[in-house]
C-alpha cells in the first residue's frame, strides 16, 4: 500500500517510540526498558538506520506499525489510523467501519459530542456557571471536552440508537443498562461528564460527577473493551510530553485537580481516579519518568490502598516524593486561590521516606523508650521494603541519629520484621516463551553479525561454502555479495526478520571486537556450520545405507557408499 510507505517516509521510529517510552541513546541506536515484559535492565533497542525495534528479552520486534499494534493493543487497521494521524496523512474514508473496537470508538465519540451539546441547555448553562465558579475556564472546558448528561431516562440511548447503534453496543460501551423490567436506560443521568482519553486522545470511557442531586459524588463507566480503570491514567495524553521534559509527574486525586493544574501551567499533572495506583499504571508511567510527586490530602498515609500503591512504586524503583498540602485542601483549591503557593509546595516536596519519618516522629515521643520502639518498628518496616541497599543504609543512619539508637540495634530489629511475600499485590512476572534456537541457527546468526561488522570478510565465503547455509542465510549473503547497500524489503519475510535482528546486534556490539577477532569469529562460524552440515549429511547417508542393506539393494548401496566417502573426505578437510 502506498499510504503505508508514505507514513514510514514521514515518521521516524525513534520519534514514534519516544512518544511512549524514555529512550536512551547508545551509540547510533536507542534503548529502553521493554514495555512488553517486566525487566530491570534495558533490553529493548530501536534502530534509526533500520527503522525497527527489537527486544532481546522477550523477542518482540518489528517496524512502527508493529510497535503501535503491540503497545496500543490494536489491530493493524487501528495502528494505521493512529500513525496516519501522527504523520498528518488523510486516509480515504471507508463506507463503513467494521470491528467491535471501531464501533465502540464511534459510540464514545458521538456520546462525547452529545454531552458537550447539552451544555447549551438550560441546566447545561448552570453546569458551565458552576465550572467557571470552580475556576475552570471555557478554554479548559473545551480542551477536556466536559459535558452534561441530562437527568432523563434515555436521551443518550435514544440519540445513539438513532445514529444506528444497537442497545447491545451501547451497553458494551458502558453507556446504558437494562433494568429488571427490560427497560434500557442511560448509565449517566444528571451528572457533569468527564470524558476519559487514551494516549492518542481518543475517548474510551467516561466519569460522571453528581450535580444538584443525591448519590455518589463520582461514578465511572464499567470496564469495557476500550476502558479499564486500572489501566487508564487521566490526563496522560496531554501530560506525557511535559512529564518527559520535566522528568517527574504530579499525581493527583481528582479530575478537576488535573484540569486546573494544566490550566495554570502544571502540565505534568495526572490522576488515577483516586489515590491507589496499579502495577499496570506504574508500568505505563515508567515509560515517561521514574519520579512521582504525590499531591494528595495530608492524611493519605493512613489509607491502606494508597499505602500499598506507594509500596509498589518503591519496589518498582520509582523515586516517590510528597507535595505537602494545607490540611483539608486539595490541589484544585490551592491552585485556584494562589498558584504560587502550589509552586512552592512542589519545589519543597519531600521524599516519601522523609514523610513517613516526620509522621511517626509527630505521633510518638522519641525521648521515651516506648516512643523510640514504636517509631523504629513502623519506620523500619518501610525501610525494609526499599530494594536499593545504599538507600536502606542512608535511612537507617538517619533514624539512628533521630532517635538515638545504634545502627547495629536497628539492623537487628529490622531482621525480625517479616514482610508478606506478596504485599505489593503484584501480578506474577510475565513468563516469556522464546523459541529456542538450534546450534546451527546461533552459528549462522553469529556469522551474519560478523559479516555485517566487517563486510570484506564476504570473500571467505565461496560458492562451495554457500551450500552449507540455510535458505534464508544463502538469500541474505547472496544479496550482500551483489550489493552491500541492498534494500532489505526485497528479502523473504523470514530472511528479512533474521537480517534486521543481526543488523541491529551488529550495530549495538560493533565496538566489542577488534578486526582480527571479527575475522577469527567469521572463520570459526564458517567451519562449525560446515562441520554441522556435513555431519548431518553423513548421518542421513548412514540411514540410507542401512535401508539399502535391509532391502538388499546393491545398486543403491554402492551409490550411498560412494557418497559417504566423498562427504567423509570433505569433513576431514574442514
Amino acid at each position: 500500500m502506498e499510504v503505508i510507505e508514505e507514513i514510514k517516509n514521514r515518521l521516524d521510529i525513534v520519534d514514534v517510540v519516544s512518544s511512549y517510552l524514555r529512550l536512551q541513546k547508545v551509540g547510533s541506536n536507542y534503548r529502553a526498558l521493554c514495555p512488553f515484559h517486566s525487566e530491570k535492565k534495558p533490553s529493548f533497542f530501536v534502530s534509526p538506520r533500520l527503522q525497527i525495534f527489537k527486544c532481546f528479552g522477550c523477542g518482540k520486534a518489528g517496524d512502527i506499525f508493529k510497535f503501535v499494534m503491540e503497545i496500543e493493543r490494536v489491530d493493524f487497521k487501528e495502528a494505521l489510523k493512529i500513525l496516519a494521524e501522527k504523520a498528518d496523512i488523510q486516509l480515504k474514508e471507508e463506507k463503513e467501519e467494521f470491528g467491535e473496537r471501531a464501533r465502540l470508538f464511534q459510540i464514545c465519540e458521538l456520546a462525547t459530542k452529545f454531552f458537550e451539546k447539552q451544555l447549551e441547555s438550560k441546566m447545561g448553562k448552570k453546569v458551565v456557571e458552576y465550572l467557571l465558579n470552580r475556576k475552570i475556564n471555557l478554554e479548559s472546558i473545551q480542551k477536556w471536552r466536559l459535558g452534561w448528561a441530562p437527568d432523563t431516562k434515555s436521551s443518550l440511548v435514544d440519540f445513539l440508537k438513532m445514529k444506528g447503534f444497537s442497545v447491545n453496543e451501547i451497553e458494551k460501551a458502558g453507556l446504558g443498562f437494562k433494568k429488571e423490567n427490560g427497560e434500557f436506560l442511560d448509565f449517566f443521568r444528571g451528572r457533569i461528564i468527564f470524558p476519559i482519553f487514551d494516549l492518542n486522545s481518543k475517548v474510551i470511557g467516561f466519569a460522571g460527577r453528581s450535580f444538584e442531586k443525591e448519590g455518589p459524588k463520582y461514578i465511572n463507566c464499567k470496564n469495557t473493551l476500550l476502558y479499564d480503570k486500572s489501566r487508564v491514567i487521566y490526563g496522560l495524553d496531554k501530560a506525557k510530553k511535559e512529564i518527559k521534559n520535566k522528568d517527574f509527574c504530579l499525581l493527583m486525586e481528582g479530575y478537576t485537580d488535573v484540569i486546573l493544574a494544566h490550566q495554570e501551567g502544571f502540565q505534568n499533572a495526572i490522576s488515577v481516579s483516586g489515590t491507589a495506583i496499579s502495577d499496570w499504571q506504574l508500568q505505563i508511567l515508567g515509560r515517561f519518568t521514574s519520579n512521582l510527586f504525590l499531591c494528595f490530602d495530608s492524611d493519605f498515609g493512613g489509607d491502606q490502598a494508597t499505602k500499598r500503591a506507594i509500596d509498589l512504586a518503591i519496589q518498582r524503583e520509582f523515586q516517590v516524593k510528597v507535595v505537602l498540602l494545607e490540611k483539608g485542601k486539595d490541589p484544585a483549591d490551592i491552585i485556584s486561590e494562589r498558584k504560587e503557593n502550589f509552586e512552592k509546595a512542589v519545589r519543597e516536596a519531600i521524599s516519601i521516606m522523609e514523610f513517613y519519618l516526620k509522621s511517626f516522629l509527630s505521633q510518638y515521643d522519641k525521648n521515651e523508650l516506648e516512643g523510640k520502639k514504636e517509631i523504629a518498628r513502623r519506620f523500619l518496616r518501610e525501610v525494609k521494603k526499599i530494594p536499593n541497599e545504599i538507600e536502606k543504609e542512608f535511612w537507617i543512619e538517619t533514624l539512628s541519629k533521630e532517635i538515638g539508637v545504634s545502627k547495629e540495634s536497628l539492623l537487628k530489629e529490622m531482621e525480625k520484621i517479616k514482610i508478606e511475600e506478596n504485599f505489593f499485590g503484584e501480578e506474577k512476572e510475565e513468563i516469556i516463551f522464546k523459541g529456542e534456537k538450534t546450534k546451527r541457527e546461533i552459528l549462522e546468526e553469529k556469522l551474519l553479525i560478523s559479516i555485517l561488522k566487517l563486510p570484506q570478510n564476504l570473500v571467505l565465503i565461496d560458492n562451495e561454502k554457500m551450500e552449507y547455509f540455510s535458505p534464508e542465510i544463502k538469500e541474505i549473503l547472496g544479496k550482500l555479495k551483489e550489493d552491500l547497500k541492498f534494500d532489505p524489503k526485497n528479502l523473504s519475510e523470514k530472511a528479512k526478520e533474521i537480517f534486521f535482528e543481526a543488523s541491529l546486534k551488529a550495530e549495538i556490539f560493533k565496538d566489542c571486537m577488534e578486526k582480527d577477532e571479527i575475522t577469527k569469529e567469521t572463520i570459526f562460524c564458517i567451519k562449525e556450520i560446515a562441520k554441522d552440515f556435513v555431519k548431518e549429511k553423513l548421518a542421513n547417508i548412514s540411514e540410507s545405507i542401512k535401508e539399502a542393506e535391509k532391502n538388499k539393494n546393491q545398486k543403491k548401496l554402492q551409490e550411498f557408499l560412494k557418497e559417504l566417502k566423498i562427504w567423509t573426505e570433505k569433513l576431514s578437510k574442514i
